[in-house]
């Protein structure tokens, strides 16, 4: 696969010019250059059909799954759970308010800075309001320093599950999460991805978790 675009929506205290986003994004570019289909492949190459009727188009998770499979080689961690948030009143712990495990999570040498994550779209355009918010709360409570959010780019997304999250879809509010203030020192991004080429001659991308990746 392809990255298409990266934006820095949050970038404070110089993040991305640091050594520590350094390390996380080319890990991230590597992950993703490594996303192949078929399996086997020098590239990604997907099925162009749409994915808007049952039965038809192509599944996300497998392409996640190739992806986690590849920064998981490069010294990611899997599924990280975040702490429970705390009350900025109280102290105390907020019942039910674990936001749910990061994607995929780095931890830097000597915990400095915090960790960056990753998480990678599989579902709707709530979900990916939903990950992102995980990401700010993350960075609000010290848990971690930054984050992106991956999804599939315009001309990837109409050959995937139907509504899948996309990067156009985001789009209107990027000047909200730009006045964001988490943290002296944060980084938020929004990372667009999508296939090498189209082809009729390769099998559909199945809409479970039999993905590969070349690492």
């Amino acid at each position: 696969m392809k990255i298409t675009s990266w934006e820095h929506i949050v970038d404070e205290g110089g993040y991305s010019q640091s050594a520590a986003f350094y390390r996380a994004a080319s890990d991230i570019e590597a992950a993703v250059a490594n996303v192949v289909w078929p399996f086997g492949s020098s590239d990604f190459a997907i099925y162009p059909e749409s994915g808007k009727k049952s039965g038809q188009g192509n599944g996300v998770v497998p392409i996640k799954t190739g992806f986690a499979s590849a920064i998981s080689a490069r010294g990611w961690e899997l599924e990280v759970k975040a702490p429970k948030a705390s009350s900025t009143i109280t102290g105390a712990v907020v019942k039910g308010s674990r936001p749910g495990a990061f994607d995929a999570h780095l931890t830097f040498e000597q915990d400095e800075p915090k960790p960056f994550v990753v998480e990678w779209e599989t579902g709707n355009i709530s979900s990916s309001h939903r990950a992102i918010n995980r990401i700010a709360l993350g960075i609000k409570i010290g848990y971690i320093s930054g984050g992106v959010l991956i999804l599939p780019s315009a001309d990837l997304a109409p050959f995937l599950t139907d509504r899948i999250g996309n990067e156009p879809e985001l789009r209107a509010y990027r000047e909200l999460w730009r006045e964001w203030k988490l943290a002296p020192l944060s980084y938020f991004g929004i990372v667009a991805v999508e296939h090498d080429r189209t082809s009729f001659d390769v099998p559909r991308l199945a809409k479970g978790t039999d993905g590969r990746a070349a690492i």
